[in-house]
């Protein structure tokens, strides 16, 4: 019999959950803020090194993923009452749910709605003409010496660790690994508020076959830069700390950003920084409304996710069983593909975690951006982007919701164009 995997969600946890409930700071900050777009804190022989690669279905989905959630039917009033003392000799009022007040919801996983990533990793290992490549992850920060990422990290190899001067003259100190832009120092990891970054750059890069999770891209050609720019429970920041990071990312090197964030104004530096980089931004495409409820983002734009520019690929969130997500954001002209992004595990603080949302799907593409790029030196980032849309695989349920009308499809992008 073979095993099923199961995440046990109630309505209020993971990928149904609102910003505003998962992160009570977000909803009193304004609408310029830029914030993540992540909730929540098959496949044996997809890596078999590592023991949590069994939970990545968004790699290797074989059917055996499934979520089951409790949706509450009626208000349960009986919570107003649910600290009133019942001394000894008074009555009291019933502490418990009636009965059938809750429905259970369950989604099976569908073999097959991953990203095909063994083809893509075979066709990788046969490529001879690999590159070095830099990837911005602009977020939270990230656990630099997490396990699965302390290999993955880049490192200014210009600058001395520890020295207190600016070796490589490039206006910042000691930035060994990246820079802190949200607290304006070199600390690019301060702790578990930087989950969210630890996460993403998992996906894109964790060392295979070490026991833990799998990244997507070979770590020994690519390198994760880590680029504080969100902070707080919350994990925000402003439009001016990523024009920063961005500014950054560039000019030390990098040439793929990963954008897992957004912000709901418009910020005219922001789309000039973007605009005028030469970097290929793959951004978040956003999680939905204050209850939760995606929408289009052609008719409420998201920043920079909207933003009409060659340079950015933008993401949705697939769930397992091929839908799209009921928080993931769309739009048939500014959403460009989607991923899996619900219940992705990945790294987190000193461990591993799941997390669901467009910020989860972003750096799947991202991933894969990577691996093609480094594959073969003669590829421009448009051809990397080009080859992401044009292999995406048609899903019924895509149409009319992102502009391919399909899912990412890491095999068929790393061969495309390639003799049968």
């Amino acid at each position: 019999m073979r095993r099923r995997f199961s995440a046990f969600v109630t309505a209020a946890a993971f990928s149904i959950i609102s910003l505003a409930q998962a992160f009570p700071a977000y909803a009193k900050q304004s609408d310029e803020a830029f914030h993540t777009f992540a909730v929540g804190p098959g496949l044996i022989n997809l890596s078999p090194e590592d023991q949590y690669a069994t939970y990545q279905w968004g790699l290797k989905n074989d059917g055996e993923f499934q979520a089951i959630e409790l949706k509450q039917k009626f208000t349960d009033i009986g919570a107003i009452y649910s600290n009133v003392p019942n001394p000894i000799g008074l009555i009291g009022l019933p502490r418990s749910n009636g009965p059938d007040s809750y429905s259970q919801v369950v989604t099976n996983a569908v073999p097959g709605i991953d990203i095909n990533v063994l083809p893509a990793w075979e066709a990788y290992s046969a490529a001879a003409n690999k590159r070095q490549v830099i990837v911005a992850v602009i977020d939270t920060g990230v656990d630099i010496n997490h396990p699965d990422l302390k290999n993955s990290i880049w490192v200014n190899e210009d600058e001395i660790p520890g020295d207190g001067f600016d070796n490589d003259g490039n206006g910042f100190v000691d930035d060994v690994n990246g820079w802190n832009f949200f607290d304006n120092n070199n600390q690019v990891y301060t702790g578990n508020e930087d989950d969210h970054g630890t996460h993403v750059a998992g996906t894109i890069a964790a060392s295979r076959g070490d026991g833990g999770i799998t990244g997507i891209a070979d770590n020994s050609q690519v390198k994760i830069m880590s680029i504080k720019a969100l902070g707080t429970s919350s994990g925000t920041g402003t439009p001016e700390m990523i024009v920063q990071a961005i500014k950054y990312a560039e000019a030390n090197g990098a040439s793929i950003c990963n954008l897992s964030s957004g912000t709901l104004k418009y910020s005219q530096e922001l789309a000039d920084a973007i605009q005028n980089s030469n970097m290929l931004f793959i951004v978040a495409a956003g999680n939905g409304d204050t209850n939760g409820i995606g929408y289009s983002i052609d008719d409420n734009p998201i920043y920079p996710a909207a933003f009409p520019y060659d340079n950015i690929i933008s993401v949705a969130n697939l769930m397992f069983d091929g839908s799209l997500d009921t928080s993931s954001n769309f739009g048939a002209a500014s959403v460009d593909i989607a991923a899996p992004g619900s219940y992705i595990v990945s790294t987190i603080s000193n461990g591993y975690g799941f997390m669901s949302g467009t910020s989860m799907a972003a750096p799947m593409v991202t991933g894969v951006a990577a691996m093609i790029y480094a594959s073969d030196a003669n590829l421009s980032l448009a051809d990397v982007k080009n080859r992401i849309l044009q292999t995406a695989r048609p899903l019924e349920q895509l149409q009319g919701k992102v502009a391919t009308g399909g899912m990412l499809d890491a095999g068929a992008a790393m061969t495309y164009g390639q003799s049968s």
